[in-house]
This record gives structure tokens, sequence and C-alpha cells, in this order.
């Protein structure tokens, strides 16, 4: 059966924002005007259809990232609605790498905001083009001049404005198209009826300066542009859309557009900007990968459907009903119900059962699914999020996921003997589907610890726990995530020499050790000259090393941050094994840490608080004494906004006291931002708090 549209009509686009910029809403409406639903859903009512969970209507956020297809200007736009909250990034993350482009959405009042800046960050890192949607212009406060500069300093990117509001807050009833220098107001409720009309007197003087500014950067990037602009020649904007796509499909800019999602002003125009200026799966660059049989060699997928299947697990979903769903983005070539696919980073063949065409959490069978589809697929009982699905005559191994450690955990367990397998069974699956949420057994006390990215997170798991899975358990308080690292350069050697059923086994390695940039993770180097150590035998060093990694010499917390230089050692021909080498790599980094003044790390929270000014000392004096420090003061409008960095260990509870700082007037947004060294006197608190001296 053929595709129903030619490739270049197709778009993948993620909907990403900081927490209530009003990303579901601006989903809803545009499901809504292409016809996918027939009425709109409401995040405040908790009938959004994107937000179909449980703990998500109840709470009127967006937790999972849902997906949905939908159809515009004869073009299938496959839609992913992010999470914004910062505890679930990780939904954001997966998301973008298998997105081409996504509408960035700011809201009108506050900017942008931090959660805005890690997810454009995010894409940034994965090279995505964007548009921007300047939202809530109805709202009172808005400034649309004001979001712009925020976009340029905050985000150190090129806004490319291609509308202005024709009013603001109250009176805010439409926009002026700068590229075709018309004026459109909303007529209805709805936003069903859009009229057109002249620019407004009080706003032609500005939309003529904002076209003379379009013109010259769109000048700056074509030659025939550029003679029209020079002899005064108007040009065509069908001409400026061509150049407006080539360059936001190149990232240079990021077009930027203005609305009012919740009251149905600006959405259509929206729609237009994501047909007209982001790329098609053609129009950016083909995928790349690995030869898994030669990882040196770079393999390149064309997207197009007679190239070899070729697709990426970036998602798994347990549903009630079918079972385990697996979310796939086809990168090149197609796939049938039936069809078998090679698992290429397990090396396991599995046989397609179903195809699925997700919206949020209803399903729909397809038959077969074409290059540029986001589907879900049911039958893969061993995919992982990550894995890279394809032909096994011809296998490529694409780029892996990496995800965030986790900062926080609690101790779990089940409150009766009956809840004990339904809880190994429950986390075992939650884990599987969330790469974020971790489970781990402690050896010494025999606990249970469940580990994710914040409060929340942790809360949303439980609660699944309870209503999906029908298990009850206790849980513990809030324990931070510590990391150890080493603050001191070190040189350290082992050698391993035994006899081991019969045969002798020999391993013997020189390393420095020393401290990484924050954030670096840990880095192997290696350094031999000559050959010292044969070849063969490296790997094993460096996985030795990783090993030793995982469990520090101060509480037995995962060290990071450390560059490891292997400089030197020894071999015997007739001894020496992989094994030995790998041993005596762990036990060289073990001994060495001891040495290089081991330090624990804690992850510091980036903390912005938007308050009135009359409440702006109290709450610095309450940071303070948080251990946290002041990054910097600004005003936004009339409220005061204050960034600052503090410890995690130091904000549980938060929420509650800034509520109370402030009579109920401020707003606070969290995030992890990195890690940094514990003070002494701290760590002594800490050490001995782990081993029941304190």
């Amino acid at each position: 059966m053929p595709r129903e549209l030619p490739l270049n009509r197709t778009r993948n686009i993620g909907i990403m924002a900081h927490i209530d910029a009003g990303k579901t809403t601006l989903t809803e409406r545009i499901l809504f005007y292409t016809g996918k639903t027939h009425k709109m859903g409401e995040v405040h009512e908790g009938t959004a259809e994107m937000d179909w969970m449980v703990q998500e209507k109840e709470r009127g956020i967006t937790i999972t990232a849902a997906a949905t297809t939908c159809f515009w200007k004869n073009t299938v736009i496959n839609i992913i609605d992010t999470p914004g909250h910062v505890d679930f990034t990780m939904e954001v993350e997966r998301s973008l790498r298998v997105l081409d482009s996504a509408i960035a959405v700011f809201d009108g009042v506050a900017g942008v905001e931090p959660q805005s800046e890690t997810v454009w960050r995010q894409a940034d890192r994965y090279r995505i083009p964007r548009i921007c949607f300047v939202n809530k212009m109805d709202r009172v406060g808005a400034d649309f001049e004001r979001c712009l500069d925020m976009i340029k300093e905050k985000l150190s990117a090129v806004p490319l404005p291609l509308q202005l509001p024709i009013g603001v807050e109250e009176a805010h009833q439409g926009i002026v198209d700068i590229v075709a220098m018309k004026g459109y107001i909303w007529a209805d409720d709805k936003g069903l009826e859009i009229r057109e009309i002249d620019i407004p007197d009080d706003l032609k003087e500005r939309a003529r300066a904002y076209r003379d500014a379009l013109i010259e950067i769109v000048a700056e990037h074509d030659d025939a542009i550029m003679h029209k602009y020079l002899e005064g020649v108007d040009p065509d904007p069908q001409e400026i859309k061509n150049i407006i796509r080539k360059i936001t499909t190149e990232v240079a800019v990021f077009p930027v557009l203005c609305g009012s999602a919740l009251r149905n002003r600006g959405v259509q125009p929206v729609l237009d900007a994501v047909v007209d200026y982001l790329p098609s799966p053609r129009d950016i660059k083909p995928v790349e990968g690995h030869n898994p049989k030669n990882t040196e060699q770079i393999l390149r997928r064309e997207a197009s459907d007679k190239e070899p299947f070729c697709g990426l697990v970036f998602k798994l979903m347990s549903d009630p009903y079918v079972g385990k769903l697996s979310y796939v983005r086809v990168y090149s070539g197609h796939l049938k119900t039936g069809d078998q696919v090679y698992n290429v980073t397990t090396g396991k063949k599995e046989r397609v059962q179903r195809c699925l065409r997700m919206h949020a959490n209803d399903r729909e069978d397809i038959k077969e699914v074409y290059t540029g589809d986001i589907v879900a697929v049911v039958g893969l009982r061993s995919a992982r999020t990550g894995d890279t699905l394809a032909e096994e005559n011809h296998p490529i191994l694409l780029e892996k996921m990496d995800f965030p450690d986790p900062v926080i955990s609690v101790a779990i367990e089940p409150k009766t003997k009956a809840d004990q397998e339904k809880l190994e069974t429950a986390l075992q699956r939650l884990e599987e589907e969330d790469p974020a949420f971790h489970v781990n057994a402690d050896a010494e006390s025999g606990q249970t610890l469940i580990a994710g990215m914040g409060e929340l997170h942790l809360e949303i798991i439980v609660d699944r726990l309870t209503r999906e899975f029908n298990v009850h358990a206790n849980v513990g308080k809030p324990q931070v995530t510590y990391k150890e690292t080493i603050t001191k350069p070190v040189e350290s050697k082992y050698k391993y020499e035994k006899q081991i059923g019969g045969r002798d086994q020999f391993g013997h390695v020189i390393i420095r050790m020393e401290p990484g940039r924050p954030g670096s993770g840990f880095v192997f180097k290696n350094d031999l000259k000559g050959d010292a150590i044969p070849q063969e035998f490296i790997r094993d060093v460096e996985a030795g090393l990783s090993d030793a990694m995982q469990g520090g010499v101060i509480a037995g917390y995962k060290m990071d941050d450390i560059t490891v230089s292997l400089t030197g050692g020894s071999s015997d021909e007739a001894a020496s094994v992989g094994t030995a080498y790998r041993i005596a790599a762990s036990i060289a980094l073990k001994e060495g840490a001891r040495r290089a003044s081991p330090a624990l790390m804690e992850p510091v929270m980036k903390l912005e608080v938007v308050c009135p000014d009359e409440y702006t000392g109290d709450i610095i004096n309450d940071i303070n004494a948080r251990r946290g420090r002041i990054d910097r003061l600004n005003m936004r409008g009339d409220l005061k906004v204050i960034d600052a960095f503090v410890p995690l260990s130091e904000v549980f509870g938060y929420a509650t006291s800034v509520r109370s700082m402030s009579q109920g007037r401020a707003t606070h947004t969290l995030q992890v931002s990195h890690y940094e060294v514990v003070p002494k006197d701290i760590t002594e608190r800490i050490v001995g708090r782990l081993t029941g001296l304190l």
C-alpha cells in the first residue's frame, strides 16, 4: 500500500516550553483546527486530549510525552507534546532525539523561563530547527518586544519576528503578518472566523521597520533578494518564505509568531508556519550510524522508502490492552505488520505483531509504516529505549541516547506480603519505561531504593504503583544522591598475579588520575607508549576503570568528573588475560582515589523566584540560610526575579516555605544545574549519618 502523501509533505515536530507556558493548550487547538478533534480540551478542566494520564488530569501538567498525527494543507504533521516540568526533562530529551523540528512556546508575560532555557539547549544539542510562539498575549503584562530581547540575551539566538500583535492584554485581537504586510483579527470565540484587515495606523511604522529588518536578514542569504533590496524593489512574499524556510532549516534564525492559544487567536498561522518554514525528513541531513561489526566505519541512510529499513526506539510504554508498546521513529525504508526486524543493539531478531498510529492514548492499526513516520510497534519484547532496529542484512547502529543520573532517592517497601512480588514486577516495568528512574537494592540495609529526577517524579511513580499496578507501599523520606570525585592528581599502579584453575593470570597497569572539568564524567585516555600492554587488553583496562567508578571510597557513591590516563604497565606472554587487566585497573583506581583527596559532590539546583519587591529581603535571607548563593537580581515588569543556586538537600519542601514568606504571592522554579564539592563539615555530617555515627 503506497504512502498517503509524499515524504516532503511530512513534518515531525515537538511542542516544548517551560511549565504552564501553554504547550498542551496550543496542541489542543492545533488538533481542533486540523479536524483531529471536534471539541477543544482544556488543561485547567482536565479535558485535554494529550494529557491522558490520571495524574496529568489531576495536576494540570504534562508528565509523559504524548504523540499524535494530524493533517494541514495537504501535509501530515506528527506532533509530540512534551512535558515542561523539570522532573520530566528526560521525556523532552528522548523526544527531541527523533524529531526534525520544534515549536518553542514562550509565556508572553514571563518570557524565557528557566525550563525554556533547558529545553532550548537540548534542541541546540541536536541542531533542531525551531519556530517560536509567544503565547498569552492577552494576559496583563504581556510584552512581545521584551520576549524577543530575552530570546536574544538568554538563549543567544537570532529571533526573526514574522508577526506583530494587534493589541495586547485585554485589547489583543489579532496579528500583523510582516511577510504579507496584512493584518488579521479573530472575530469569534472559537477562532474559526479570521478577517483580513489593513494594518492599523498605530502599527504601520513599526511593521515597516520589522519588514525592513526581515528583508535585510533574508537578503544576506540570497543574492536575488539582495539585488532587489539594493534596487528598492519589494520581493514577492513567496520568495521571502522560501529563504526563511532555508535559513530556519539551517538553524541560522528562529521565526517568531505570537497570539493567545487559550483565546483561540494566532493558532492557524502557527500551522501555516510549520508547513512553510519547518523541514521535512528530506530537508535534513541523512541519519548517521556505525557499522556494528566495525564501529570505526560510519554509515548513512537517506530519508527514502527505497533505502533499507532503519528506525530508533525512543520510548516504551505499558498498555493494559495490547501490552508493551515500543515507539519508533522510522529514518529510512518501510515496515509491514508481520515483518521481522533485527535489533542491532541487542543482536536479537523479533517479529512486528502490530503497527499503531497513536493519538495520545488511543490507537489506530496501520498495515505499513514509511520513512518519517513516528509509530508504536507491538511485539518487540527485548527492545529498550535507544535501541536501533534495522534489516539483518543491512545493519546500522545509531547514536545511543544518554540520560541524566537520578538526583533523589527514597526507600520503598510493600505494605503486605501479597504486595511483595507485585512491587518487584511493577518497579521493573516502570524502570523499563523510564530511563531516568532507577531501582536499586541496598546491600547493607536490605532496603529497595527508587531514584529519580525530583520529588514530583517519585511522587508520580508511587501514585502509578497504586493506581495502575494495585501495589500498596510505604515510602521513606527523600534522600539526595551524592557523587564522589577527587581533588588532586595522583599516579597509581597495581599488578595482578594469580593462579586460577591451574592457570596463571597476569595483569599490570599504571594509571594517572586527575580531577576532570565539572560535568565531564569519566574520561579515559590511552597514553601508552609502545606495546607495554597488548592492544587487545586496552578495552579490559577501560572496563575495569569504569567498574571501579561505580562505587567511591568515601561512602560508596558513584565517582564522577575524573580523567584517567593509562600511562604504563607490562604483560606476560603466557599469562596475560583480559580479566586480570580488568581487575588490576579496578584496584589501581580505587587505591589511587584514596590518595587523591576524595570529596563528596552534591546536586545543586538552579532556583528562580519571582515575587513582589517587599518580600525580596526575606527570600534572599532564606536562600543564604540554605547554603545558597545569589546569582543575579532582575526586574520583570513590577516583580523582582531572584536567580540563585541552592543545594538540593536544602530545598526539600521549599514550595511551602516560599509561599508562607510571601503570603502566597511568589512563584518559583527549581531545576538541576550541576554537581559541586560539598564543604568538609557537611561531608563529615553526611558520612557520619550514613555510617550510623550521628
